[in-house]
């Protein structure tokens, strides 16, 4: 029965061995062995033998089962981010079951572990604490049962492959007669496996570069176009260049590298990425569209147009074709004699249905000839007065004035001048321009001016 025990733990090493899958990324396999210790004392308050949870946790001399001589084998392999997987298997006599002593017990275990290096969130120097978490098998003589686990150890690195392990865990059975107890170990652990993935005779732990072939002389890294800077350092690794610009050319020698130059062939300046600014209006060729010709940047280094000569430039003037100050955003602030004019005239033939504010068919041509000439002022404000002849109580003169004044303003809206550019009011018969005495001067009288508010 021993020799059958002995040979499953060491199938089950092997197979631990050849299929656990990634202690560090040099090293990742680890192999251990050292002594182990049992004490079932502290972990079975239930029993007429055991002392409370964790009383006497360390009291060796009474409770603890230890064999002078190697009786713990270990096997791990390093995964990834601080977690390796390890399978170990040990023996121990059992003479002391807590306090009840016994008759040379046979122990033996196989566990399998998955544990978590604090070292690998934390600088600790050789210094390696983790935690443990896992499962395995006991055998107590006849009796036998599976157990879960969980501890505490410490790796001490005496150099990068050697190292004194200490460790406790709790081994909880899943039988009540194989009562759960702690196993303590003490040992020497060594690390191997280190690896050269690309070949370049440079050790992967001390490998710069450890997946690129590269040269000694550079820690394993490669030097591509041979300037002397490694290719992970070389802003320009495939061709050759100066170590102040981070290995890149220079080729126009105007102190910006090629790979940054807009204009590699032409020396230019660092503030325009190399490029010249030959108007120096601060638009670097070739975004300058004038290079010849100062102009501001927004304009692309082309000087403003300003097609009427008035000093205000056609992205600022409201007006472009016609010339006006700049306080009226390049608009005339006067009506032209001429404009003046023809709104008077147009005002007198604006006619309406009889006692009605809708036009006749003729008015829309002069109303909009009205708004071509009021267009051209779109900065100015035009406020249009309604009047009547004395025909009529005033009351309904008042009210068809307005009525009209605002149809006109209404109709300009329409055709796109801005409704807050324009305001309307009606005068009635207030306002005559002529007598009221007579046919000719109450068709005077009857009108729509739109003047220009000052």
């Amino acid at each position: 029965m021993k020799h059958l025990k002995v040979a499953l733990l060491a199938l089950l090493l092997v197979t631990g061995f050849s299929n656990v899958n990634a202690q560090d990324q040099n090293n990742p396999w680890a192999v251990g062995f050292g002594v182990n210790a049992v004490d079932f004392y502290p972990a079975n308050p239930q029993t007429e033998w055991g002392g409370n949870w964790m009383n006497e946790f360390m009291n060796a001399k009474d409770h603890w089962n230890i064999v002078p001589a190697i009786s713990r084998l270990t096997v791990g392999r390093y995964i990834s981010d601080g977690f390796t997987v390890e399978v170990d298997g040990s023996f121990n006599i059992i003479k002391n079951m807590g306090d009840m002593p016994v008759s040379d017990l046979s122990f033996w275990t196989v566990d399998g572990v998955v544990k978590w290096s604090i070292a690998s969130v934390a600088e600790l120097g050789f210094w390696e604490p983790y935690l443990l978490v896992g499962g395995g098998y006991t055998w107590l003589d006849d009796l036998n049962t599976g157990a879960l686990n969980g501890g505490v150890g410490m790796n001490f690195w005496i150099n990068d492959k050697v190292g004194i392990n200490l460790e406790s865990k709790l081994r909880e059975t899943f039988k009540s007669d194989l009562d759960a107890h702690f196993q303590h170990s003490l040992g020497i652990i060594f690390k191997m496996g280190g690896t050269d993935t690309d070949g370049d005779g440079v050790y992967d732990k001390f490998d710069a570069c450890p997946e690129v072939f590269g040269l000694a002389e550079f820690d394993g890294c490669p030097d591509t176009d041979g300037d002397g800077i490694i290719d992970s350092l070389d802003a320009c690794p495939d061709v050759a260049g100066l170590a102040e610009f981070n290995g890149c050319p220079d080729t126009d020698g105007d102190g910006v590298p090629d790979a940054k130059d807009a204009c590699p062939d032409v020396a230019g300046l660092v503030q325009f990425d190399g490029c010249p600014d030959a108007d120096g209006d601060g638009t670097p060729e070739p975004k300058d569209q004038c290079p010849t010709v100062a102009g501001p940047v927004e304009n692309n280094g082309c000087p403003w147009p300003d097609q009427d000569g008035d000093g205000v430039a056609d992205k600022d003037d409201k007006c472009p074709t016609v010339a006006g100050p700049a306080s009226n955003q390049g608009c005339p602030d006067e009506l032209t004699v001429e404009h003046s004019e023809a709104l008077k005239q147009l005002a007198r033939t604006v006619y309406f249905e009889t006692g009605k504010a809708t036009f006749k068919a003729e008015t829309i041509g002069r109303l909009d000839t009205a708004f071509g000439i009021i267009n051209e002022y779109p900065v100015s404000k035009f406020h249009i007065e309604g009047h009547t002849d004395s025909t009529g109580s005033n009351a309904i003169n008042a009210k068809l004035s307005t009525a009209r004044a605002n149809a006109v303003k209404e109709y300009l809206i329409s055709k796109g001048f801005p409704a807050d550019h324009l305001t309307s009011e009606g005068y009635g018969s207030s306002q005559p321009v002529d007598s009221n005495k007579t046919a000719s001067g109450r068709a005077m009288n009857r009108r729509v001016e739109i003047k220009l508010v000052k």
